[in-house]
């Protein structure tokens, strides 16, 4: 399905049933699968044969979904996760070990932004963060010899900084390192980082994918590229043998456009179970198939939301990234030409206390610990999702005291507007 439209791969993608084969993708509630004989299911362990032995690993209803999202992407191999957060750590984890090196960008949401600085830390993997608009100077200075990769996310959660990916790109790749790219807020349908010189993206499929709080979930995808054989001696864990699987070389046995999440699979799903239930592959798969429908209302809505506060006297300010006024608007129009997502930051003028009880007032907007849902929700992320970090931190997040988040859902504009009108009046 590689020549269609992305509409029609959020619909159809990923999924072909034969003569009469069930027409919606079947939900495998299997822990394990049935083989013959003990030489069949031997050559599943050792990677030689296809196919399915345990579900920790890999089940068919999550496999198929993955192809989905590989097809949207444009990549050549991906695979489910149980959320965001373990495919942002098994994307980084999966080549960057104790010892080793990552340079990130500051504007990442708070939960990725604590993985890196604190829990890899604690596995011996140092970080080193860089504002999203530095000079190409000051991103190079960052670099190591024992860095491995580079992260970023598309639109920044919830600072919605754009990234410069072709940026990012260059400096990864002038060092010998993949650009890891978070896709989450613009989805393939507004943004294909491949396209850009991204290396493996990641999402959250908990956020518009899914579109309806229903499944927690993540994905990790792999453009199939770069080059591993290349830096061998910087990436044994795919150039040398893997005595774990009787000494297969991943890119040998599986080439450049497998190696990677084959790796990933075989090795990090065995040892650390971040599978997702196939029920929650299922249900994901329900989301993407109105993704391409439900981007557009999104960014609608979130465009007439931030249009309205910017002219509001109670509003300090307000970042939207197709705001003209915005600072990444020429950004936006390169990477996001077709809309941007559905999440508005603005700060309230009065700060923390004016913002909290802005947030109060609200009837048909949710304060709620998620972003990105067929319903508007909004939260206040310096007292919630960001509140690990000192004041020094947050500004390097791009996150001010007095940000409000607003993810504008599928409502109507006018009654999402009128909400926010009476709420602003309270204050």
């Amino acid at each position: 399905m590689k020549q269609t439209s992305i509409g029609t791969r959020c619909v159809q993608g990923g999924y072909r049933p034969g003569n009469g084969e069930p027409r919606q993708v079947p939900i495998i509630q299997s822990t394990t699968f049935k083989y013959d004989t003990g030489d069949a299911m031997g050559r599943l362990f050792d990677l030689e044969d296809n196919g399915y032995f345990y579900s920790r690993l890999q089940n068919p209803t999550s496999d198929t979904v993955a192809a989905k999202i590989c097809q949207l992407e444009g990549g050549t191999a991906a695979m489910l996760t149980s959320s965001g957060m373990a495919a942002n750590f098994l994307a980084v984890f999966n080549i960057c070990g104790c010892g080793d090196h990552l340079v990130a960008s500051s504007a990442i949401y708070g939960g990725t932004y604590n993985l890196f600085a604190v829990t890899m830390k604690r596995m011996g993997v140092e970080v080193t963060f860089v504002a999203p608009d530095a000079s190409e100077v000051e991103l190079n200075a960052a670099f190591r010899p024992n860095t491995k990769a580079v992260f970023g996310e598309t639109i920044a959660n919830p600072a919605l900084k754009v990234l410069d990916i072709e940026k990012f790109a260059k400096a990864a790749h002038d060092h010998g390192c993949p650009l890891i790219i978070d896709n989450t807020f613009p989805t393939p349908v507004n943004c294909r980082p491949f396209e850009w010189g991204a290396d493996i993206v990641t999402h959250s499929t908990t956020k518009y994918m899914d579109g309806h709080g229903s499944a927690v979930g993540g994905a990790i995808i792999d453009y199939g590229k770069f080059d591993w054989t290349a830096y061998a001696d910087k990436y044994p864990g795919l150039c040398t043998p893997d005595d774990s699987y009787h000494g297969v070389t991943y890119t040998e046995r599986f080439g450049l456009e497998g190696a990677y999440i084959t790796k990933a699979t075989a090795q990090l799903m065995r040892d650390l179970g971040v599978t997702p239930a196939p029920i929650s592959s299922y249900i994901l798969n329900l989301g993407l198939e109105s993704l391409h429908v439900r981007m557009k209302r999104h960014c609608e809505n979130a465009m007439a939301v931030a249009e309205y506060l910017e002219g509001h006297e109670k509003v300090s300010w307000v970042t939207y990234p197709k705001l003209k006024s915005c600072k990444d608007y020429e950004l936006a129009e390169k990477y996001l030409p077709d809309g941007a997502c559905g999440v508005v930051s603005f700060g309230v003028k009065g700060g923390r206390e004016a913002a909290g009880k802005f947030m109060e007032n609200l009837n048909i907007i949710a304060i709620e610990t998620h972003v990105a849902d067929a319903r508007s929700c909004c939260l206040h992320p310096a007292t919630t999702t960001h509140r690990q970090m000192n004041d020094e931190e947050l500004v390097a997040a791009g996150v001010a005291p007095d940000l409000v988040r607003v993810s504008l859902g599928l409502e109507d504009a006018a009654d999402l507007i009128a909400d926010i009108e009476q709420a602003l009046a309270a204050i």
